[in-house]
């Protein structure tokens, strides 16, 4: 695409904008940037249906920004909509997805979780061989239901260790923005 610099945002839904909001603060450091709006509503047209693939009655109660360290901006939405669905999709959905976060220590990162009463689904699991070897990930669980996970790789991982010599594109990695970076 011409002119696409990378990702500027992840946009995702959730019930009650003030408890997720709450939740990224408290337990990611998160920091709510604005409010972008409030009530927004088009009831004489389809716009909504038109931009934004949703019902056309629907209503964006509030969506605000969010930034985590140093990643992508998190845009925060809470809707109301006659056809909504009340179950975030599993990963394994159509439309499923997990929102990833970097940590440097991922035992401490897991006991802080734990510490917090924040739902950890399981023990880390550590890649044994291909290119993520060397990556460690863990998921939890958001109070609404929100897959999340976190990831370290302290060493780095096979496949990004060989990129560093070899040329190839390297992962972006938030705590090495300056070698990953135009």
């Amino acid at each position: 695409m011409p002119g696409m610099r990378g990702m500027e945002h992840i946009g995702f839904t959730v019930p009650d904008i003030d408890e997720a909001c709450t939740f990224f603060e408290e337990i990611l450091g998160a920091e709510t940037l604005y409010t972008a709006a409030t009530n927004f509503r088009v009831d004489d047209s389809d716009w909504m249906f038109e931009h934004l693939n949703v019902d056309p009655r629907c209503v964006i109660t509030e969506f605000r920004y969010m930034r985590v360290g140093n990643g992508t901006n998190l845009e925060v939405f809470q809707y109301e909509a006659p056809d909504q669905a009340k179950q975030p999709p599993k990963n394994s959905d159509i439309g499923g997805h997990h929102l990833a976060f970097y940590v440097d220590d991922m035992d401490a990162a897991i006991a802080f979780l734990k510490e917090k009463g924040v739902k950890v689904l399981g023990d880390p699991t550590s890649y044994e061989d291909g290119p993520n070897l060397g990556l460690t990930w863990c998921y939890f669980m958001a109070p609404w239901g929100q897959q999340l996970e976190i990831v370290s790789a302290p060493k780095g991982t096979v496949y990004d260790n060989e990129a560093k010599t070899s040329g190839k594109t390297r992962l972006f990695h938030p705590g090495k923005v300056a070698e990953t970076t135009i």
